[in-house]
Formats: structure tokens, C-alpha cells, sequence
């Protein structure tokens, strides 16, 4: 719940001093990304900002007190900054801040920069008291906002000191406008009208001046000049000898002595009282200063000139002006020490009151209060986990002794699921076990059960099945059905753990139930989890279609509840990367892979390897070896960076086996194979798939043998376990070591096995990548005319894609091929002594795959006369006569690249 006066611009008075010079500078704001209004305490930023930004709607007001480091609150507050200044317009990004759905402030504001696009009117943030954030992942995401923010946003900035915001090359390509200390000091003409407005009688304008030039225009000290006189019935000329020269770091005895000392005693502790509140309201003021009407108490404070200040245009929320604050808390641990705890703690009360717990925690921590504190949080401390506001939490618990946990054993399963979300996996453990043993008398059955539900999930997290299978059990056993999100973590490993053990159709009813509690119970991260595991299982089965249907859900719960930053987007995305490619669709396949890649961009770059390994499958199913020679040498340098799940390691395997196999690599397979680990086991789709990588490499090898024992041995594991994607893909590898070790009848009797459950599973690509094999085989079987309707279509569309794949995979020939065929001495002379371009190697290769003039002139997006040319010019190179001519050469050269030598 958000503060409303932190959001609301201060109300103009009418006793201020127009600032007519400075509002001039400020009406160019909307020409500049920045506007930094910045000094020390008290020279009048606020006030003057506060004055250009009336009459402006389409304004938004962020008031920054000391818990704002937060990154989670600061961008909370931000964004609804922002929509109050545009009437609601970012509500996607305002749900994916209010529910902390967002990898990053800078992923959070590329959304909010999204929804901005669509805003074309001017539009302004301010942001006050920037010289309160110390965070540097805050400063870090607001150079990124100045660095994207639209055209029509101007961001203004108050601070005491210069903020860390990329400053100097804002002000090199001027996109600074810039209000500093000297420009805010009051001027003669401005202090004139001060004092005029501020005395009961007037003064001549040379001691105003001359005042004025005593404190060297400080907006404060002019205050208190003001102040001093009314309250002691002295001549400002006095007071203002007594400022000459004082600064903001030296006021504290002049405000005791001509502030403090000069209220009464009730105003004196009222002042030292409320000074406690970062903001005030009537009901805050009776809590802590035991005054009847705190509004009327409020109002008059205000009145006298003590630099009380209303942060709303309905007068109900109050601050003290930050300088005047400071010192009056500073003295209130000087005069009220023994009552300071129980003022914090009647704030607390009262901001519980209220409904602002975070603000309570505030208050207790600065009572020292631990019993206090651990109400609160008995109460409050899970709606604030699940606010994702984890560092208040960690504070709060730190501050609890060991004993006070132990007797609250709720609060330590928090602490625990603090540290699971920090990754902190064997520290969970660790602390769970040590209250088990120190928590006096029997530990109620529900909270153990609580307690495994968790250790379940770090045993899944760090990869321990069999421990978080008995975990959950035991969980699952105990807990009642009230205790919903234990229930919900505890099923959902349940079901995990049957999918790792293969036991699909109990895995997938979990899950299920899994998704149905929590869409029920509003634990969003776990139904769109529960979403994505359904889709992996049905993918498993074969039912590729009922996937991508549940794939649909999942796309249409993360629009709903605004998870698109959520980490698990990426899981998602790069499994519908997967099916589109099993499909075929490579470009849509490439593109969500991409996208993935995206979601990731503010994560550890090791989390993109599944990604990099579904574009280097794109490039080898449209035969673009070079380019997934590239992309391969990327992806080999993150797997030698980091520690990934053994299925992370079979993908990406695959495709690099895959690639040895398409370019004749033995070398590298043969390595491969002596290195890589034999699973013990072949019971889920990620084992499967690196025993399928061991016998791709072992026929690869021409290891027959012991690449037929994998093969049939996984057979028999998928036709048991109903893992039927994996048993196609088996099929489709067991046709290729029959067709390459002669046993033809066996390839056709297997192939014909793949076609038919290819009808279930939509298989295209699968087929295609293992290319001129399978093309020979399948033009084979469509002239016997003797397959059914869909597998002879499947066939034919299998054929297609086989023949683009072929011709792509030729038409181009990359630099290494190039430089390796110029040192080859069956090449014609002349190629040496006039080397052919860059452009027309290109056009070489395509001439040689069949290309057309007109479709080599597409392809390179060139005129047809200038591919004339080009082709003009390798027939004198080649020394042929016509196109057939060429052709032939190029294929001689095509043979010259199989060779050893080449």
C-alpha cells in the first residue's frame, strides 16, 4: 500500500515568493530529457518546482524519503508517479511493479518506455530529495531511463548534491537544464518581497538588501530572519546578523536558541514529537503527540511558520521541511530519549492502523521493540514476502533474537523461504534443521509439514529427486487443505519428480492440480509453472498440438497477471521455439527463441544457453552452416563458463553432434564421445536425449554396433514409459545406422515407423535435418505408392523441406572454404592471378544451387544487370563459355571441398 503524500506535489502557499526568473528557465523544461534543480538544504528547490509544476496535469510528483533505496518501493512509487500524470495510461506496467513481476528496474522501464510510445502529449516526473538514494542498482536504472525515456518526457530531478546520472554527457549534447545554489539564492528584488509578505511592518529596501546579502540569499536563513523577529519582537537586522555567514551544517544552535527556545513548552514537544514521522496525518498526530485535533494542531503549526509543509491539495498529510526535520529529530534523541521507544511504537500503532505495515516495521525497528516487531510480522510478514519486499523482511528478522524465532517457528519457515529465493539452497536446510532440534516441546505436525514442503523444493532445485519426492510426500501427508501454498509447492515438486522419473500421466494430473490451486489462490509464478511443466509432458507423450494449446493458456496467464519479466517467460517462449521447430516453422521458431534471449538480457549471460542452442538448431534445419558455426562458438564458450542441468547439456549437445555429422567432423565427435559421461538411466526426455547424442556420434564414427544397443535399449524405454516424441526421434536415428550400414530393409521398415507416428506428433524437422539420406529413402517410398494419405504428404512436405534445406546449405561459400579452395591445385589458374570478389563467390554458390538470374538478383536484393555482370565476369574468370559450363566447374569445385585437402 502506497503512502498517498509521497505522491502528491506540495501546495503552493500564498505567502511565497514568485520566482519569476527561474520559472522563466524552467518554462524550456519540455526541451530537455533532464531538468536538475540542485543545493544544499533549504535554498527553495521544492518550493520553486512546486510553483512551475501548477497548472501542469500531466505531471507526476515522487517525494523520496530514506526508505526509498528499496529498489522494489522506489519503482512502485515511480510508476505511480507516472500514472497519476497520465491518468492510468501504463497499467501494465503499474501491475507488473505493484506485484513485483519484473526481472529488473530496467527491464520494468523498457515496458513502461512500451506503453509510453502510445502518449504523445508532454509529459513530467518529478522526483524530490534525489540526494537520498544510495542504491547504485537505482542509479544504474535511472541512466537507463534518461538514456530511453521518450521524446516527450522531461524527468525532473531534486537533489542536494550532483545525483549519479550520467551528468556530463547530458550536458555535452545538451540535454541538460541545469538550476544550481546560485541561481536559487534570493535576489535584493526577491528578498523585498519576502519580507514584505513575511512582516507585520515594512522595511526599506536597502536593509532588506543588505540583509539579504548578509546571508547570501539562503532561502532558510531569510525564514528564520522573518521568524526570529515576529517571535522575539526584534529587528530583523538582528537576526540577520546572527546568520551572516552561517551555513546548513552550523544551524542547530541558532535554531534551539531563536526557534525552539522561543515556542512554548506543549509546541516545543509537539515539534520534537511529530518530528519522528517521515509524513503526518491528523490520526498520526493524536498517536504520537497525544493531541486532541491533530489536524487543527497541524494547521497552526503551519501557520506560525515552522516550516511545516502540506504534501497534498486536501491538506490531510503534513512534512516537515527536510533541514527543519533533521535537526528536530536529532534533538528529540537528545531531549525525549527515554520517551523516544514509545513514541515509535504509538507510530507504529497508528500506521498499522492505517494499513501501512511496511511504515510500522519502520517504527518498531527504531523502538527496538522486538515483541512488537514480531506481531507485526506474524500478522504481515507474508503478504509482504509475496509483495516481494525481501530486504524489509531480512532487516525485520535479523533484528529478532534467535529465541523469539524459535518461539514463533512460522517466522523462521520464513526466514528459510528467504533464503530459497535467494538461492541460498544448503542454508535452508541448515537453519530448518537447527530449529527442529532447538524448538522446545513437540513440533506441531502442520508446520513440519510446512518445513518439508520447502526442503522438498530445494531438493528439486538442486537436483535431488529422490529427496524431494519423499519430502513432498511427507508434506502432502500432514498438511491440511487451509494450508494452501505449502499444498501448492508440495505438489508441484510431486509432479516434477514424476516427470524426471517418466511416469507422465501421474506427473501431468499433478500438475493439473497444481495450476487449479493456484489460479485459485492467486500464487500466480506456480500456475504459470504448473502451465509450463503440462506443456513439456504433453510434448513428451507426442501431443505436440494439445501443447501448444496449453502453451496458449500460459501466453494468455502471463498477459493477464503481467509475468512477461518473470524468468519463467523464457521457458516458455523457448519451448514454443521447440515445437515450432519440430514443425518446421523455423522463423517463428528463430524469432521466439530471440525473444527469449530478450528476457533474459538483464540475467547472467550462461541463462541464454538453451536459447543460443534452439538458433543454432534453426540454422542447421535450414542448412546455414556458417551461421551455426558462429552461433556454435558462442554457445561452446558459455558451456565453458558455467555449471547447467544435465538437460541444458544434452540440448546443447545435441546440436553440436548434429553439426559434426553435417560437416564430416569425426575428430571433434570422436573427443566428444571419450569425455562425455553415460547416463545411468533413460527414463525422461533429457537422459533420452544425450544417449540419442552418444549414438549419433558412435554412427557418426561408423560404431554401429554399440549405437544399435543405445538405440533399441531406448526404444524400449520410450514404448514403456510412453515417452513417444523421443521414440520418434529414436526411429528416425536407428533408420539413418541401418541406411548407413546397409541394412536397407531395416531403414525402410523404421522409417515407415517414424511417418506413422509422425501423424501424432507433427514431426517435420526431425526428418529434415538428417537430409540426403532421408530424401533418397522417402522419393523411394512415394514412386511404391503404396503410403497412406498422411504419411505420403508428410513425406512430400518432408521432400520440400529437405530440397531448401540442400540449397541453402550451397549457396554460399563461406571465407574459410574460400581461402582453402584458392590452395587447391586443381583450381583454374586464372581465379588465383584475378581472384573473384566477395560478391562474386556469393553468386557462384548460387549459380551452382540452381538459382535463376532473376532469383540470385532477389536473394542478394540487386538489380538483374548488375548480376549480369557478375556473371559475365566469372565466365572470363572460369574461362567458360556458358551458364552449363560454370555449373559443371562449380561442382568440380563442390568435390575439391570433400576432399582431405580441402
Amino acid at each position: 500500500m502506497l503512502i498517498p503524500s509521497k505522491l502528491s506535489r506540495p501546495v503552493r502557499l500564498d505567502h511565497t515568493v514568485v520566482r519569476e526568473r527561474l520559472l522563466a528557465k524552467l518554462s524550456g523544461a519540455n526541451n530537455f530529457r533532464l531538468a536538475l534543480v540542485t543545493s544544499p538544504a533549504g535554498y527553495g528547490k521544492t518550493t520553486l518546482v512546486s510553483q512551475w509544476a501548477a497548472g501542469k496535469n500531466e505531471l507526476g510528483w515522487y517525494s523520496l524519503d530514506e526508505g526509498d533505496n528499496q529498489q522494489e518501493r522506489f519503482a512502485s512509487y515511480l510508476i505511480a508517479a507516472i500514472q497519476q500524470a497520465t491518468g492510468g495510461h501504463c497499467s501494465t506496467s503499474e501491475a507488473m511493479a505493484q506485484k513485483r513481476q519484473y526481472a529488473s528496474l530496467t527491464s520494468l522501464f523498457a515496458q513502461l518506455f512500451i506503453e509510453l510510445a502510445q502518449w504523445h502529449r508532454p509529459l513530467y516526473l518529478v522526483i524530490d530529495d534525489y540526494h537520498l538514494i544510495t542504491n547504485p542498482v537505482i542509479h544504474d536504472a535511472m541512466r537507463f531511463f534518461l538514456r530511453h525515456q521518450p521524446e516527450n518526457f522531461t524527468l525532473v530531478v531534486l537533489s542536494r548534491n550532483l545525483p549519479q546520472l550520467g551528468i556530463a554527457n547530458l550536458r555535452v549534447r545538451d540535454q541538460l537544464l541545469e538550476i544550481g545554489s546560485q541561481q536559487l539564492a534570493f535576489n535584493h528584488q526577491e528578498a523585498k518581497q519576502f519580507f514584505d509578505r513575511r512582516l507585520s511592518s515594512p522595511i526599506e529596501a536597502a536593509e532588506s538588501s543588505r540583509m539579504c546579502d548578509d546571508v547570501a540569499g539562503w532561502a532558510t536563513a531569510l525564514q528564520l530572519i522573518a521568524l526570529s523577529a515576529r517571535q522575539n519582537h526584534t529587528s530583523a537586522h538582528h537576526s540577520a546578523r546572527r546568520l551572516a555567514g552561517i551555513n546548513a551544517s552550523h544551524l542547530s544552535d541558532y535554531l534551539v536558541d531563536e526557534v525552539l527556545d522561543n515556542v512554548d513548552v506543549s509546541t516545543r514537544h509537539f515539534l520534537l514529537k511529530s518530528a519522528i514521522l517521515r509524513s503526518m496525518n491528523d490520526a498520526l498526530i493524536v498517536r504520537v503527540t497525544g493531541e486532541e485535533n491533530g489536524q487543527m494542531r497541524l494547521e497552526e503549526i503551519e501557520r506560525q511558520g515552522l516550516f511545516l509543509q502540506r504534501m497534498d491539495d486536501t491538506g490531510e498529510w503534513f512534512s516537515y521541511h527536510p533541514l527543519f526535520g533533521s535537526f528536530l529529530r536529532q534533538r528529540c534523541q537528545w531531549e525525549l530519549a527515554a520517551e523516544l521507544p514509545e513514541i515509535h511504537r504509538a507510530a507504529a500503532e497508528s500506521w498499522m492502523e492505517q494499513g501501512f505495515p511496511s511504515e510500522a516495521i519502520h517504527h518498531a525497528l527504531a523502538a527496538g521493540d522486538a515483541q512488537m516487531l514480531r506481531d507485526i510480522l506474524l500478522n504481515h510478514a507474508w503478504g509482504l514476502f509475496n509483495h516481494s519486499e525481501l530486504a524489509l523482511l531480512e532487516e525485520s528478522l535479523k533484528a529478532l533474537p534467535w529465541e523469539s524465532l524459535l518461539e514463533n517457528p512460522r517466522l523462521v519457515l520464513l526466514q528459510a523461504w528467504l533464503m530459497q529465493s535467494q538461492h541460498r539452497y544448503s542454508e535452508v536446510n541448515t537453519l530448518l534443521a537447527r530449529a527442529e532440534q532447538e524448538i522446545k516441546g513437540v513440533m506441531d505436525g502442520t508446520l513440519h509439514a510446512e518445513f518439508n514442503a520447502l526442503r522438498a523444493q530445494v531438493a528439486i532445485n538442486d537436483g535431488n529427486p529422490e529427496e524431494a519426492e519423499r519430502l513432498a510426500k511427507l508434506a502432502l501427508d500432514e498438511l491440511p487443505l487451509a494450508w494452501f501454498y505449502s499444498r501448492i509447492v508440495a505438489t508441484s515438486v510431486h509432479g516434477e519428480v514424476l516427470h524426471c522419473k517418466g511416469d507422465l500421466s501421474q506427473s501431468l494430473s499433478l500438475m493439473q492440480q497444481t495450476e487449479q490451486m493456484a489460479r485459485h489462490h492467486d500464487v500466480w509464478h506456480y500456475a504459470l509453472w504448473s502451465l509450463i511443466q503440462q506443456s513439456e509432458i504433453q510434448f513428451a507423450q507426442g501431443f505436440l498440438q494439445a501443447a501448444w494449446e496449453t502453451q496458449e493458456r500460459a501466453f494468455q496467464l502471463i498477459k493477464e497477471q503481467h509475468l512477461e519479466q518473470l524468468p519463467m517467460h523464457e521457458f516458455l517462449v523457448r519451448i514454443r521455439a521447440q515445437l515450432l521447430w519440430a514443425w518446421a516453422r523455423l522463423d517463428e521458431a528463430e524469432a521466439s527463441a530471440r525473444s527469449g534471449i530478450a528476457v533474459l538480457s538483464t540475467f547472467q549471460p550462461q541463462q541464454q544457453l538453451q536459447c543460443l542452442t534452439l538458433l543454432v538448431q534453426c540454422s542447421l534445419a535450414r542448412g546455414d552452416l556458417d551461421n551455426a558455426r558462429s552461433q556454435l562458438n558462442r554457445l561452446e564458450n558459455l558451456l565453458g563458463n558455467g555449471r547447467y542441468h544435465c538437460d541444458w547439456i544434452s540440448n546443447a549437445d545435441k546440436v553440436r553432434v548434429i553439426y559434426w555429422q553435417l560437416t564430416g567432423d569425426k575428430k571433434s565427435a570422436a573427443n566428444w564421445l571419450r569425455h562425455t559421461p553415460k547416463p545411468a538411466f533413460a527414463n525422461n526426455h533429457f537422459l533420452q536425449g544425450q544417449w540419442r547424442n552418444i549414438a549419433r556420434a558412435q554412427i557418426l564414427l561408423g560404431e554401429f554396433e554399440p549405437a544399435e544397443i543405445v538405440l533399441e535399449e531406448l526404444n524400449e524405454n520410450a514404448r514403456s514409459l510412453r515417452l513417444m516424441s523421443d521414440l520418434n526421434r529414436n526411429l528416425l536415428l536407428l533408420n539413418q545406422l541401418y541406411w548407413q550400414s546397409g541394412r536397407k530393409n531395416d531403414a525402410q521398415r523404421v522409417l515407415l515407423d517414424a511417418l506413422q507416428l509422425a501423424n501424432r506428433t507433427g514431426f517435420i524437422s526431425h526428418f529434415v535435418i538428417e537430409g540426403e539420406a532421408m530424401a533418397q529413402q522417402l522419393r523411394q517410398l512415394i514412386q511404391l505408392n503404396t503410403l497412406p494419405e498422411m504419411e505420403q504428404h508428410r513425406a512430400q512436405r518432408i521432400l520440400r523441406e529437405i530440397n531448401q534445406h540442400h540449397r541453402h546449405k550451397f549457396a554460399h561459400f563461406d571465407e574459410g572454404f574460400v581461402e582453402r579452395l584458392l590452395n587447391h591445385p586443381d583450381v583454374p589458374e586464372l581465379i588465383r592471378t584475378s581472384p573473384l570478389t566477395q560478391r562474386e563467390w556469393q553468386v557462384l554458390g548460387l549459380i551452382y544451387s540452381g538459382y535463376s538470374n532473376e532469383q540470385i538478383a532477389g536473394e542478394l536484393a540487386v538489380a538483374a544487370t548488375t548480376i549480369k555482370t557478375h556473371i559475365r565476369n566469372l565466365y572470363q574468370k572460369l574461362g567458360v563459355a556458358h551458364r552449363q559450363a560454370e555449373d559443371d566447374g562449380v561442382r568440380g569445385l563442390r568435390q575439391n571441398r570433400q576432399r582431405p585437402g580441402v
